[in-house]
């Protein structure tokens, strides 16, 4: 008995999108996939348009996850409130629109999953992490339990893992947009990986024009940074979860590219 939930990497521009749509289907199929959560904050650069969602979604994900760059694109706002399947940070100011968590069905389970952003290296306030998924995990009734952790800083992902471990089926970081190679289960049965890494052009920092990196480090103007082109590669990381207990079993690192 097991359910196979599928995390997907930051999807950065059309690039990334496009890329999404073309592989991801396929890698579905080849690991028997019954969930899947892709996170689409950087669809759009900074932030997500609706039509970058609607397409992520087409493309096989179950859920839509975001991060700091959430408002980065004000056209999502309405989408937030009508589509409960597109999540923000749920430690973001309670006042904001849309909703940081939710209870899915998969065929006869009920999968959870709970946006979070981290506190380390942001530049606001976000609610406590921690205290807030302990509230959130009360109310939660599902049989496997997910977070995403939006999170700069490695040392507060883990704490958090192992603050829940056991209490939740699975924890990856996103936002760094580099693969980490550290995925494990803890020692009470959550599995976990630092950074999922991203979905978008390889010849990049982080998704972005190399060009325009580098002028921001040589002191040069600021400007909007824009996505790279290229080809693409896809990040992501599969678990095996027993829906039973509500762990993870298996856990399995991934980078697809052409």
């Amino acid at each position: 008995m097991k359910l196979t939930v599928l995390a997907v990497g930051d999807i950065v521009g059309d690039a990334g999108i496009d890329y999404l749509e073309r592989r991801l289907p396929a890698l579905k199929r080849l690991k028997a996939v019954d969930f899947t959560v892709v996170n689409g904050e950087n669809a759009a650069g900074s932030g997500i348009l609706p039509r970058q969602a609607e397409a992520i979604f087409s493309a096989g994900a179950d859920v839509v996850t975001l991060g700091n760059h959430t408002w980065g694109k004000r056209q999502i706002i309405p989408l937030l409130d009508d589509n409960r399947y597109l999540l923000r940070p749920a430690n973001q100011a309670p006042q904001l629109p849309g909703r940081g968590w939710g209870v899915f069905e998969c065929g006869k389970w009920r999968v959870g999953v709970l946006n979070l952003i981290g506190r380390c290296g942001m530049d606001f306030g976000p609610e406590n992490p921690f205290t807030l998924a302990d509230r959130i995990l009360k109310e939660m009734d599902a049989d496997v339990r997910l977070i995403d952790f939006h999170a700069e800083a490695t040392s507060e992902k883990a704490a958090l893992a192992y603050y829940l471990d056991g209490r939740v089926s699975a924890i990856w970081g996103t936002h760094t947009h580099v693969p980490t190679a550290d995925e494990r289960i803890f020692p009470r049965g959550t599995g976990f990986i630092t950074d999922l890494g991203m979905t978008g052009p390889m010849e990049s920092v982080i998704g972005v024009r190399p060009e325009q990196s580098v002028t921001m480090f040589l002191g040069g103007l600021p400007g909007r940074f824009e996505p790279a082109s290229g080809p693409c590669k896809l990040d992501a990381c599969l678990f095996e979860i027993n829906p039973g207990s509500g762990l993870c079993t298996a856990i399995e690192r991934l980078s697809v590219r052409d």
